[in-house]
């Protein structure tokens, strides 16, 4: 998971894919959000940031020379106290969800999410439903050191630290 504005916290960004793609989005990610703020005096919607890399994403399906983005996005942002999240594919489409799984076993996963996933979901409850969700289809022992937890609320994003992690792992265990 990376941040995109860690001076505002208000959005995050994990992917499935190529890392090097991955890096160099979110830095156009920044630049976008960047220069937003600048014209306008305030941080940019979720929704147009992701309509925005998303454009990047699909004018390197078409461009001559190079190659489509190898990577899959999942952008986590809050606007006006509003929750989103919201895959943007390679080929440029982007689509919200109320919670969603990609990367190997995504179909699992997504699944999985399915049986567990309701909108009353209490915020310990829903990071606990993520973990199980993740163990679907992870190999070897998820540990604090291996997986990293975003939240998105009302307040904002943030990345959790290896201590809340490793309690919310042991609270399953």
């Amino acid at each position: 998971s990376s941040g995109i504005n860690a001076e505002y916290g208000y959005c995050g960004m994990t992917y499935s894919g190529m890392g090097p793609d991955f890096r160099l989005l979110v830095r156009k990610a920044r630049k976008i959000a960047q220069q937003y703020y600048l014209q306008f005096d305030e941080e940019i919607p979720v929704s147009q940031l992701v309509q925005r890399l998303a454009n990047v994403m699909q004018e390197y399906t078409h461009s001559g020379g190079v190659r489509p983005f190898g990577v899959s996005l999942l952008v986590a942002g809050v606007d006006q106290e509003t929750p989103y999240l919201v895959q943007c594919d390679p080929s440029g489409a982007y689509f919200a969800w109320k919670a969603t799984a990609m990367g190997k076993n995504h179909v699992n996963g997504k699944t999985f999410l399915e049986k567990r996933y309701n909108a009353d979901l209490e915020l310990e409850d829903a990071v606990h439903t993520a973990i199980l969700t993740l163990k679907e289809g992870f190999e070897g022992q998820m540990t604090e050191d291996n997986i990293e937890i975003g939240i998105c609320t009302s307040d904002g994003f943030r990345k959790l630290n290896r201590t809340e992690v490793k309690d919310y792992l042991a609270a399953l265990n």
